[in-house]
């Protein structure tokens, strides 16, 4: 009995899934870049063998290969090879040459967008249809289309063909225009594979009809793991693309397959490129005269990348040496996913919930290959029933060095559909700032995208069981957790300042206020934190931290006497290169680079966290040189000062307003792992606040004016990371990266995690003589009390993990964070906490406010019943 997917005919030999035991042996010789990797991205792109490379290297530096444009003996050699090459990969897909060309491109996409051009050449333009399940890249045709249909069901697509077989001449309103259908071999949001009879139905539906529909097969995803069978030209698509780097890791390139009675509508293309025509007139006349021997000849525009073609030839061999065949990578992925489906699967906290929700097709079943590709798709859910975002999964499984796809994974049919998202809510979602691949991934209490685990040929069980631990550590609750309170019941805890640091460039060192000296604190946050950055000379971007870790040996220093930045740079540089440069304080519009040529001196626009900044870009090269010897990166410096109008805000869940929502009710300490529960009641009003949420103005800090954490609760973490991981080195509180470190001077009981209740923060001068002002104005004496409004707690990623000392990374402390101090995050998701972001109250009326070391701090807290903790 047939399936329903009808695909056995496309696997020439199924066998019956089975491990390949050898893999483990040969992932250690010919994958060494997997070494202590977890690498569950396959369907984005395979990992190369070692003997690749070597093979192919050895291949160019052995030949000189030549533009095959040409006759020399190096082209002739070259033509050769691409030719040979070319009739391997036909034969790779059992096409026999007489009935298919194949073209070389540079993916997949490519191979599509060529399709695309040729239909939209078409006099009259052509009717689309695709199914839901389409890769972005199918559906971007649409937009080249005269009509166009999306097929949200299979039934939709064969209820189409029936339409299509008994329609008269003359019936379809369309019927005039070539029509071109469009799917994947299989799904790359959650590897459903699916029917690949339908253009050999589609073709026969067309036969008694005048209008002429095409079908083009995305196999992309397939090919990579699966072996495909075009021997039958009267059932194979018209045409077929594909990416060879998906299934050799290298080189990077596709291939567009064309079944030769399928050519016509590429003879309506019009533009032409270097090697397609035969003769061109340019001056008096505009005429050219195509190459008419082969369809490859018509369409591969330009030289191709013949040395890329000379790894391809290399890849066939050794992927064959190494696998054997398709067939027998099927079988072996087949049964890891099907493990892997299933350990998921089973997966339960103490309350009998599911950990995973698996997005699998009711057609499709991992333990059959024709209807279930490689691929797992899932959100996580905890113990409370609620998502967890899956930014706060990848952070934790960069920790373990654990590599997958989350996000939309360009799918957006099969995401919409899954996770019952209507175009409504994706418009709103994207207005409020979602973004795939960013930390807003949780809207409205629902995802907007999945974690998808794809395998390969050299997958093995230890990847399978390695993620199946990950999540059993980080995300499985094995107990029901016990609601414990924030202290001795009714004790208020009192604070004063440990600390103030501020960070004057971005993602760079510290610089702490020297005790008894006075700090402004401004709107925008402290004076001087984090007014500049290093902006990438490339894509304009500022460096952060996370990805170059060596930002941290760049220790800045406001010297005031000298009226300079100084930063010294804490590691190795070139003999040329001085260790330390200044830069003025003072906003000298001649420092800055000449942009415009109608403005002697201006700001320039770059991207921060995502938003666009007009810095000043500093004009000296000096400057570039040494901040871009000390990070091996093209970069320079630019200034962000602050003014009345600033362009960037802090993050929409950090506005405050009269209602402050405390991130908890009351803390809970699970055993590891553990989460926290449900969002709290909204907390009372604080006083002098309206109704209206007000816009809080910031320089380049990633979320909020002001960043504080507690010394007992750091020293809290680290009590817990002991007993957890004993050899981890405890945490200094400079990994946070605060610009206020609080510690507790009553009672003498620590309390850890107070600040989950705060509301408000007053900070009182204690009485002194001779202080000091870090005002950019004159200085001046003592200054009023201030007053922080509390807007939540701060959300922490890896980059907690890199010493500021060293710039080495390590697991520590964001496991044990993770563990516990995740918590729901205002409908985005359980977060990763620790500190909270400030804000200053009121600031408007230009009454100045400062900070300074030993200074007295009062919190505001949430009310317990009918009584106020803390009042101010």
């Amino acid at each position: 009995m047939a399936t329903l997917s009808g695909n056995e005919a496309w696997l020439p030999r199924q066998t019956r899934p089975a491990y390949n035991g050898n893999i483990d042996g040969l992932r250690q010789e010919e994958y060494p870049i997997l070494k202590d990797t977890v690498y569950l991205d396959h369907a984005g792109v395979t990992p190369y063998p070692k003997s690749l490379i070597e093979q192919s290297s050895t291949q160019l530096m052995q030949h000189l290969f030549g533009n095959p444009h040409s006759n020399s003996s190096s082209s002739q050699l070259s033509t050769r090879h691409v030719e040979d090459v070319r009739l391997r990969a036909l034969r790779f897909l059992n096409a026999d040459p007489e009935s298919f060309d194949l073209v070389f491109v540079a993916n997949a996409t490519a191979g599509i967008k060529l399709v695309a051009d040729a239909f939209r050449d078409q006099p009259g333009g052509f009717w689309y249809g695709y199914h839901k399940d389409a890769h972005t890249s199918l559906i971007g045709m649409r937009e080249v289309a005269s009509e166009h249909r999306c097929f949200g069901h299979d039934e939709d697509v064969a209820h189409w063909m029936q339409i299509l077989s008994a329609s008269s001449p003359g019936t379809p309103s369309h019927c005039a225009r070539h029509g071109l259908f469009a799917y994947p071999a299989q799904s790359n949001l959650n590897g459903r594979r699916l029917p690949l009879s339908w253009p050999g139905r589609l073709r026969s539906s067309c036969q008694s009809s005048t209008r002429k529909v095409y079908s083009l097969l995305d196999a992309a995803a397939w090919l990579s793991t699966s072996p495909l069978d075009l021997s039958d030209p009267t059932q194979a698509p018209d045409y077929t693309v594909f990416s060879f780097y998906k299934i050799f890791g290298f080189p990077d390139l596709g291939a567009l397959v064309i079944r030769k009675d399928s050519a016509l509508p590429f003879s309506s293309r019009k533009y032409f490129g270097g090697g397609t025509v035969e003769s061109v007139t340019c001056t008096n006349e505009s005429w050219h005269m195509r190459k008419q021997d082969s369809l490859h000849e018509q369409l591969e525009d330009g030289t191709l990348p013949v040395h890329s073609l000379v790894a391809l030839g290399a890849a066939f061999d050794v992927h064959e040496k190494l696998f054997g065949s398709l067939e027998r990578i099927s079988s072996h992925t087949s049964f890891l996913t099907n493990h892997l489906y299933e350990s998921l699967s089973s997966l339960r906290h103490a309350n009998g919930l599911p950990v995973c929700i698996i997005y699998k097709d009711s057609r499709s079943s991992y333990q059959d290959a024709s209807t279930q590709g490689p691929v797992v798709a899932l959100n996580i859910r905890n113990s409370n029933d609620e998502w967890v975002s899956n930014a706060e999964v990848e952070k934790l499984a960069a920790i373990r060095n654990i590599q997958f796809r989350t996000g939309g994974l360009c799918n957006p049919g099969g995401i919409a559909s899954f996770l019952r998202l209507e175009p409504q809510d994706v418009r709103r979602n994207f207005f409020a700032g979602q973004r795939c691949g960013n930390e807003n991934d949780i809207q409205q209490g629902r995802p907007t995208g999945a974690i998808r685990l794809s395998l390969g040929a050299m997958s093995n069980m230890q990847d399978i069981t390695a993620f199946v631990r990950f999540v059993e550590e980080f995300f499985v609750d094995n107990a029901c957790p016990a609601i414990l309170g924030v202290g001795p019941s009714g004790v208020k805890a009192d604070f004063y300042v440990e600390t103030v640091s501020i960070y004057p460039i971005k993602s760079c060192g510290s610089w702490q206020v020297p005790p008894g000296l006075e700090w402004d604190i401004r709107r925008e946050g402290l004076a001087w934190d984090r007014e500049w950055c290093l902006i990438h000379q490339g894509t304009r971007a500022a460096l952060s931290q996370k990805r170059l870790p060596q930002m941290a040996l760049l220790r800045p220093t406001i010297d005031f006497e000298g009226g300079v930045l100084r930063v010294r740079f804490d590691g190795r540089l070139p003999p040329s290169i001085p260790n330390e440069i200044t830069v003025p304080l003072s906003l000298d519009l001649a420092s800055f680079q000449d942009l415009w040529p109608q403005s002697s001196r201006s700001c320039c626009p770059y991207r921060v966290c995502g938003d666009s900044v007009s810095a000043y870009t500093y004009a000296s090269p000096d400057i570039a040189a040494f901040f871009t010897a000390a990070l091996s990166t093209p970069c320079t410096l630019a200034r962000y000062p602050p003014g009345p109008s600033s362009t960037r805000h802090s993050k929409l869940h950090l506005q405050p307003s009269r209602h402050q929502t405390s991130p908890q009710a009351s803390r809970v300490e699970h055993p590891i792992p553990g989460a926290f529960p449900p969002t709290p009641p909204p907390s009372p009003p604080l006083p002098n606040t309206t109704d209206q949420p007000r816009t809080l103005p910031i320089l380049l800090s990633n979320e909020s004016p002001i960043l504080a954490i507690s010394r007992s609760s750091l020293n809290h973490l680290n009590q817990t990371m002991a007993l957890q991981s004993p050899n981890a080195k405890p945490a200094p509180a400079a990994v946070f990266r605060a610009n206020i470190v609080l510690a507790q001077s009553a009672p003498a009981t620590p309390i850890p995690y107070d600040e989950d209740n705060w509301t408000a923060l007053r900070i009182l001068h204690a009485p002194s003589d001779g202080l000091s002002s870090a005002s950019a104005d004159a200085p001046s004496s003592s200054s009023p009390s201030a007053d922080l409004d509390v807007l939540g707690p701060c959300r922490r990623c890896q980059m907690v993990c890199i010493d500021q000392t060293t710039a080495t990374r390590s697991e520590e402390p964001f496991v044990t964070l993770a563990k516990t101090r995740r918590m729901p995050g205002r409908g985005m998701g359980q977060k990763v906490f620790f500190g909270v972001h400030c804000a200053l109250r009121g600031g408007e009326g230009g009454e100045k406010r400062t900070v300074r070391v030993g200074d007295r701090v009062v919190p505001v807290r949430r009310r317990s019943g009918e009584g106020e903790v803390g009042n101010v």
